[in-house]
C-alpha cells in the first residue's frame, strides 16, 4: 500500500461563550493514506441506502481518532463507515455532504 497521499482528519468540538452562545470549533490533523475510489459493489449498495458514496482511505488505524469530517484536495467529505481491515489498518469510507462543506 502507498500510503502517499496527504489527508485532513478534522474534529468538532463545541463549547459556551461568555454570553452562552455555543460555538464550533474544529481541529485539523494531517495523516498520510493510501487514496482509492470507493468499489462498484459499494456505490451501488451505499446508493440504496441514500448514501453518495466517493473514496476510500487506507491509514494506519492508530492514527484515526474517530474524526467524522475528512478534507481532501480542498475538498470536505463525511465518514460514513469505517471497516478495520488489519490490526493496524483502517478504512474511511466517505461521501460528500452539505453540511460539511464551507469548514
Amino acid at each position: 500500500m502507498d500510503r502517499s497521499n496527504v489527508i485532513y482528519l478534522i474534529s468538532e468540538t463545541q463549547t459556551q461563550d461568555d454570553t452562552g452562545v455555543w460555538r464550533r470549533t474544529y481541529n485539523r490533523r494531517m495523516v498520510f493514506c493510501d487514496v482509492r475510489s470507493v468499489t462498484a459493489n459499494e456505490f451501488f449498495e451505499g446508493g440504496r441506502n441514500g448514501l453518495n458514496p466517493e473514496y476510500q482511505f487506507t491509514m494506519f488505524a492508530p492514527d484515526y481518532e474517530n474524526e467524522r469530517i475528512v478534507e481532501y484536495n480542498g475538498m470536505t467529505y463525511a465518514v460514513y463507515r469505517t471497516y478495520l481491515a488489519r490490526t493496524d489498518t483502517l478504512e474511511l469510507y466517505v461521501q460528500r455532504e452539505g453540511g460539511t462543506n464551507g469548514i
